[in-house]
């Protein structure tokens, strides 16, 4: 015998908590799994602690997929707005960090409480520590939730399991294998917002310089991003990296303005006039960290007084700083990327309710799906809105 639900939504992340509550406040009866004996995990680790819930600039420009327009219904129809008038009636404080960037002042823990307290409202059921052994599709059209312990069975199921990011927290594949059971297309998943790494010479260099940042411009194609670069032990992180990586496929070339703003050719011969007598590395330090401006001028054996240099060896070092091109070798993978590229193929589901074409009332939201938005609150955003497009239909 089953025990019976008219939704079951496996995952209680932000996208499966989010849903939940919509369908619970429809008058559902909704039952809510995960395999974690502690939920929301990517919620409580985000933003240093704080989340980082979502952006005043949310829109579909801000997201990838192999299907651009697939999120503007979800996105529009539960916006950041909505999301920050939920924290507001919680009474949650927040701010504006940078770039629309919007944290909690206090912990995401609170964010978290948010989303159960909602659950709990709606009349949900919450099953933590609950490991889903397989799906089935019954006689009646009903879908069979089977566990260790039980079989459950609902009329409309959601997977929001996530995707592959930081499987130390839980992450797994369960998602893709349901999607390609019931015959959904999966877009190769791929790490996503995750540094960069690097292997020989330029690794040591990296290594030398590992703990500092700098503003940078850091571009792989027509795509570019302003902000924080930082080097590490890897290779190469911070806010620019991050976002590239997401644009950056193996083999490809990315080049890195470390003085955005500056035309460093017209610094360096400006200086050669007016401190002929100084040493290069010493010049270049006006604009850069001093570790950083010496690294430049040994990878480039660019050594002596200003004055004593060639135009030609100056056009070559202010290359090096506004138009440098890397390789990198890879990324740190999935152990440390913040979401997951790729995913189900949103040619295969409604973008109006999230809803797989070919099967009623099996439901995909959040980090599962080909949808994958930027640093900086995008992919909560995703989630929340997914999720509550979602809610409204199962």
């Amino acid at each position: 015998m089953s025990i019976e639900y008219d939704v079951i939504i496996i995952g209680a992340g932000a996208a499966g908590m989010m849903c939940a509550s919509e369908a619970g406040k429809r008058a559902r009866r909704v039952l809510l799994l995960d395999h974690a004996q502690k939920i929301g995990e990517k919620i409580r680790i985000s933003g240093g602690g704080r989340c980082n819930f979502t952006n005043l600039h949310a829109g579909p420009q801000a997201y990838l997929s192999r299907n651009p327009h697939f999120c503007k219904s979800a996105l529009s129809r539960y916006t950041q707005n909505d999301f920050i008038a939920l924290m507001e009636r919680h009474g949650i404080a927040y701010h504006e960090k940078h770039l629309g960037q919007l944290f909690c002042d206090d912990s995401a823990q609170h964010v978290i409480d948010i989303l159960l307290q909602e659950c709990a409202k709606a009349g949900v059921t919450l099953r933590k520590g609950t490991t889903v052994d397989r799906i089935t599709l019954q006689e009646d059209g009903r879908y069979g939730v089977h566990t260790a312990g039980n079989m459950f069975s609902c009329t409309s199921l959601v997977i929001a399991t996530g995707g592959l990011s930081i499987p130390k927290i839980g992450a797994t594949k369960f998602g893709y294998e349901i999607a390609r059971q019931f015959g959904l297309n999966i877009i190769e998943p791929r790490p996503g917002l995750v540094p960069l790494t690097f292997q020989s010479t330029l690794l040591e260099r990296c290594k030398a310089l590992s703990g500092l940042s700098v503003e940078a411009n850091v571009s792989c194609g027509k795509t570019s991003f302003s902000e924080g670069l930082l080097f590490t032990h890897r290779g190469l992180s911070g806010p620019s990296i991050l976002q590239i990586s997401s644009y950056w496929h193996e083999g490809e070339e990315i080049v890195i303005d470390l003085a955005p703003g500056t035309d460093v050719l017209s610094f360096l011969k400006d200086r050669k006039a007016s401190h002929p007598k100084q040493e290069i590395q010493t010049a270049l330090s006006h604009i850069l960290p001093n570790r950083l401006a010496d690294s430049l001028c040994e990878a480039e054996n660019i050594r002596g007084r200003i004055a004593d240099l060639p135009d030609q060896a100056l056009q070559k070092l202010a290359r090096s700083v506004n138009a440098w091109r890397v390789k990198p070798s890879g990324t740190e993978g999935y152990r440390t990327a913040e979401v997951t590229l790729g995913g189900v193929d949103t040619a295969d589901l409604s973008s109006k309710t999230m809803e797989a074409k070919n099967s009623p009332g099996l439901y995909f939201i959040g980090e599962v799906v080909d949808v994958t938005g930027h640093l900086g609150g995008f992919n909560f955003q995703w989630a929340w809105s997914s999720g509550y497009v979602a809610g409204q239909y199962v």
